[in-house]
């Protein structure tokens, strides 16, 4: 089994782990936050760089693009050579990526820069879950993840406030280096630590993650630009289709493959079978509910972007606040009841909001419902990690954490892709109420598939 450790001596529960902690975080959250800082600045860098919208556009999706094409690679290199090497290569990556984003004079350069730091970001995510996932057990994982999640959860809500202020203070650049100040201190906290490698080396998988990274970057580039171009248009279908047949195809392989990068069998795990429906439908309701709530407050009710913003603080400062005390309890009872009233609770707060009326009245009409989903996200999502990843060996911490993140991203680009149909075709009052209602149905269907589908583990930390 792959085994993580600090210095000579050190033992599960001492300075080791909390330096592991504070890497998994760091590591992620740098991740997140570089997917959400950037939304702001984009009117700056077209100005500077020139190219209009399609500069704005790629800017964000080349990140998006290759961080969902490559995450089941990076989950499986992450398993197969060790958790602190890939984080490494991936951090060092990451900061070099960032410096040359800033650097960039051209918009060409920008975007390029943006895929590799979106490539190396996917090298990140499973690897930083599936360090805490071997360092800790039991009620100390749980509590161990739910402050990974309280902390990286605030990712995408800072990114936007951050990015402002960095904007309008120096220059949108600033968005790209400030990356350096996180990345220095990761890797100097990862100084000491030591892993073996994982149990898989010997059988790499090359047709596997040939047909993964094809399948998800042919279906996340049509997901992206089929808002600009159309379901109908060439460069939507062609990549589209290529994409889900090398899905299917790569499913069929996984399950004839001697060693493959993504064993079918973790699917036979309870937990991570229903957990990652859990995490399908609650992730697009959340994508879905958060987008339409961030654009009806400025197209609608006439907010600016700053505070558009700060309306949606509630969430992350309930998982800042509760996360880890979820995650706590949910090691203690089990992660059943806490991942069934999780989104009851988010599905509550978006029915909440489909009270309001022109003129919008934020304090009694969008900020309740706002709570409650925020309480409701910091009831679920901790006791959700942890229930998927302890449902499997530790050997496959990393794939399962790939796997999981990519079926949440994944989610949340179908459902924000598919925003305008479900609203009618604008975020007005009517087209919001629409929206918010489909959200809650998604969390209530996944709330639902919880209570059913997931089981509370024995003793030994394993369900089936």
């Amino acid at each position: 089994m792959p085994g993580v450790s600090g210095t000579a001596g050190e033992q599960p529960g001492t300075s080791g782990n909390t330096r592991l902690l504070a890497v998994a975080v760091l590591a992620t959250f740098v991740a997140f936050l570089d997917g959400s800082i950037v939304t702001v600045a984009l009117p700056a860098i077209s100005a500077d760089l020139g190219g209009g919208l399609p500069t704005q556009q790629w800017t964000v999706n080349a990140y998006l693009l290759t961080l969902g094409a490559f995450i089941l690679l990076a989950g499986s290199l992450s398993d197969s050579f060790g958790r602190l090497r890939i984080l490494r290569i991936g951090i060092l990556g990451f900061g070099t990526a960032s410096l040359a984003c800033a650097l960039a004079w051209s918009p060409g350069l920008l975007i390029a820069a943006r895929a590799v730091q979106g490539l190396t970001a996917a090298l990140l995510v499973p690897g930083s879950l599936a360090l805490i996932t071997t360092a800790y057990r039991d009620a100390a994982r749980a509590a161990a993840i739910g402050r990974w999640t309280a902390w990286t959860g605030t990712a995408a809500i800072i990114g936007p406030l951050l990015g402002g202020v960095l904007v309008d203070v120096g220059s949108w650049r600033l968005i790209f280096a400030v990356n350096v100040l996180p990345v220095a201190v990761c890797l100097l906290l990862m100084t000491g630590l030591q892993e073996s490698a994982g149990r898989r080396t010997a059988g790499f998988d090359l047709p596997g993650v040939v047909l993964a990274v094809t399948g998800l970057a042919g279906s996340v580039y049509a997901l992206i630009e089929q808002e600009r171009l159309g379901w109908g248009h060439p460069a939507i279908v062609v990549p589209l289709a290529a994409g889900l047949a090398a899905l299917v195809v790569f499913v069929l392989h996984e399950a004839r493959a001697p060693s493959p990068m993504m064993p079918l069998s973790l699917f036979r795990a309870r937990n991570f079978r229903y957990g990652n429906l859990v995490t399908a439908g609650a992730y697009a309701g959340l994508s879905l509910g958060t987008f339409a709530v961030t654009v009806f407050v400025q197209e609608a009710a006439g907010f600016s972007a700053t505070a558009a913003g700060f309306t949606a603080l509630p969430l992350p400062l309930a998982m800042l606040l509760l996360s880890a005390r979820m995650g706590r309890l949910a090691g203690t009872f089990g992660p059943r009841l806490f991942m069934a009233a999780g989104p009851v609770l988010c599905a509550g707060g978006f029915l909440l909001m489909l009270g309001v009326r022109p003129p919008l009245d934020f304090p009694t009409e969008l900020l309740p419902g706002l709570v409650l989903c925020g309480l409701g996200l910091a009831v679920m999502v901790a006791p959700l990690t942890s229930a998927v990843l302890g449902a499997l060996n530790e050997d496959d911490a990393g794939i399962g954490s790939a796997v999981n993140n990519a079926v949440s991203r994944v989610a949340g680009l179908i459902a924000i892709a598919l925003a305008g149909t479900v609203s009618g075709g604008a975020l007005d009052f009517p087209g919001f109420r629409q929206t918010v209602l489909v959200s809650a149905v998604l969390f209530l269907a996944a709330g639902l598939t919880a209570w059913l589908g997931i089981r509370n583990p024995d003793t030994s930390g394993r369900s089936g």
